[in-house]
């Protein structure tokens, strides 16, 4: 099974940054530019790029929709997929971002809001084009850009969407996320065995032996983003890292 290494792209206030746990100051990076950022990931050999607007994930509302688009565009010739999460409330937020040309739209706090925009969704645009995001703090769901917690196990709510008919989940320990100390593997796997879909991992990578980790427990991708921007290794080597023999 082909393992991809994803870079992300989060942007707040119109720059593209990296927060240490979601947290807003907590900046380990931010660069001007989030679509020169994205097109470097892409010259470097992406094939796949994660973008979050971070603004929208709090205020719930789509902020940074611009430099999306101009992403998309810029990426339209370059068999790049594109996924986007963050201050998507609704179908006609969704639909909006797959009719331009998205590849993936990412939900989070509107699929456990309301479910039913899952199945929705799958049923408009296919399964293979929803994914919903479980971002997971002391072994519950976050919702509100991880401002709230749930009262639901990622596992609960991953066989819930599984059965709704999302394609792909993407799975984020906020415990471990932007802290550059390693991955905590258990609760990727536990994710894993529990669904039949594909599951992206995401939160706390800072080695090539974590990206070889993740893939060994059977995880589908691994979002990257400290590590990358901090040089604790370059795009290229994460994906000889993971390449198949």
């Amino acid at each position: 099974m082909k393992f991809e290494v994803i870079p992300a792209v989060d942007m707040k206030k119109g720059k593209c940054v990296q927060l240490v746990q979601g947290v807003p100051g907590s900046e380990l990076v931010s660069l001007d530019d989030p679509v020169e950022a994205a097109l470097d990931w892409v010259r470097q050999g992406a094939e796949t790029l994660h973008l979050v607007d971070l603004d929208g994930a709090i205020e719930g509302r789509r902020v940074n929709s611009l430099i999306i688009e101009k992403i998309v565009e810029a990426c339209r010739e370059k068999a790049v997929e594109i996924q986007v999460g963050g201050g998507i409330r609704s179908f006609e937020d969704a639909a909006g971002l797959l009719d331009l040309g998205v590849s993936r739209v990412i939900l989070g706090t509107a699929a456990l809001q309301d479910p039913e925009l899952v199945r929705r969704l799958s049923g408009a645009y296919g399964s293979e084009r929803v994914t919903v995001a479980l971002d997971a703090k002391n072994g519950k769901v976050s919702i509100k850009g991880w401002t709230e917690e749930s009262e639901y196990t990622p596992v609960e709510m991953g066989r819930d969407f599984e059965a709704l008919g999302a394609g792909s989940l993407l799975f984020t320990n906020i415990d471990s996320e932007g802290l550059l100390q390693g991955v905590n593997p258990g609760p990727t796997e536990e994710l894993v065995k529990s669904v039949g879909i594909p599951v992206i991992a995401s939160g706390g990578v800072s080695s090539l032996e974590d990206l070889r980790t993740l893939k060994k427990i059977g995880a589908s991708g691994v979002v990257v983003g400290s590590a990358l921007y901090t040089g604790r290794f370059t795009l290229g080597e994460a994906i000889e890292a993971v390449r198949v023999d």
